[in-house]
């Protein structure tokens, strides 16, 4: 008998042919994914909301704040209590903290649900000196112990969906991740984001994915987990989605200059074709976007100043434009700005930019932490 009640039998055969594509919702709390998401990651002195518009508007899914020391926001430092500013187009937006001390990390977490964002990420992954040794970010990974009650104080102490991002262990002898995923799920992480390398390892050689998929593998995970590291290419990315089976990935440093990348892989993940590259007029129109929320959430003379190092990264690949790069620089005020990109627009309107690898810069080296 045909399983579609009322059916033909010519139509129940012609059905039965069609293979319609299953779509796997990503859920972390009350937030849903109805597609592969991308996620920007936080990092520190990159990730703030200027940045984070323009990622945005090119399809980053899912971002994060810069990450906030959880001292910083007890003491009502300024500079920890600005990171705390979200904005409603930026959903779903989660907020980051570190910290190596359960009190504080629950005091800071009660703070940070005033804000209402919608999840709070505990960092477990930096490997700054300043804070790694000092028993946060990545510090904590000498000692899991520590890093499951951190992480079950906060979950006590919020409302919120907590989530985590973290690396694969301290050193090569402590590649502990798949002991550490089962540990916070048990207290009750909605997510996990495993970065590649060890502590030890900072970004130097070649991310390992297989450790992140057996984590994703693993039957006792029901969380979403999501990879990092080195990914800097729409091929790469269906590669490791398709390879590790991860839940989402998250990028980091192949945004940094060039927040296409999240448009390029959504793209490639759906036709299999790469998306046209930015245009001189789509490059030009992110550079003064990010300029004028830069002047906006800073004030002038701090986010004209700050917006510096962005141009080169912008503009990279345009031959003959240090001139103009130099003049950037050095201007302060947002008309004067404008109108050298103006000129940048008309000298290289209908140039084509050659597509080359994305640099994958090691943005911690000047790290104010």
């Amino acid at each position: 008998m045909c399983k579609f009640a009322g059916t033909k039998i010519e139509e129940c055969g012609q059905m039965s042919k069609v293979k319609r594509p299953r779509r796997i919702m990503v859920k972390i709390g009350n937030i849903t994914f109805n597609e592969f998401p991308l996620l920007l990651a936080p990092m520190e002195d990159v990730s703030d909301p200027p940045f984070r518009a323009v990622c945005k508007d090119n399809g980053a899914d899912l971002m994060y704040t810069e990450f906030i020391s959880s001292e910083g926001l007890i003491r009502d430092a300024i500079k920890s209590r600005r990171k705390l500013d979200i904005f409603d187009y930026e959903r779903p937006v989660g907020i980051q903290i570190f910290g190596g001390d359960e009190e504080s990390l629950s005091l800071a977490a009660k703070i940070v649900e005033v804000t209402n964002p919608d999840l709070l990420d505990i960092n477990f992954g930096c490997p700054v000196k300043k804070v790694a040794l000092r028993g946060a970010g990545a510090g904590v990974l000498k000692d899991i112990d520590l890093m499951v009650r951190l992480t079950d104080a906060v979950v006590k102490s919020t409302n919120l969906p907590v989530t985590v991002k973290t690396r694969l262990g301290w050193d090569d002898n402590t590649r502990n991740i798949e002991e550490v995923a089962e540990r916070l799920q048990d207290v009750g992480i909605k997510a996990l984001a495993i970065h590649g390398r060890t502590r030890t390892q900072m970004y130097k050689g070649e991310a390992d994915w297989s450790l992140i998929g057996k984590v994703k593998n693993n039957p006792r995970i029901h969380i979403p987990i999501f990879g990092n590291g080195d990914i800097d290419s729409p091929e790469k990315a269906v590669e490791y989605k398709n390879r590790y089976g991860v839940d989402g990935i998250m990028i980091g440093r192949a945004a940094i200059g060039y927040p296409w990348i999240f448009r390029e892989i959504h793209h490639f993940m759906k036709t299999g074709q790469h998306h046209t590259p930015p245009t001189i007029t789509e490059r030009i129109s992110v550079v003064r976007k990010h300029l004028k929320k830069s002047v906006e959430w800073k004030n002038p003379v701090v986010g004209i100043n700050e917006m510096r190092r962005h141009y080169a990264n912008y503009l990279k690949g345009l031959p003959n434009i240090k001139e103009y790069r130099n003049r950037l620089v050095t201007l302060k005020t947002e008309e004067e700005i404008n109108a050298v990109l103006d000129e940048i627009a008309v000298k290289y309107e209908g140039y084509e930019i050659e597509k080359t690898p994305i640099e994958l810069i090691n943005y911690h080296e000047k790290c104010p932490v």
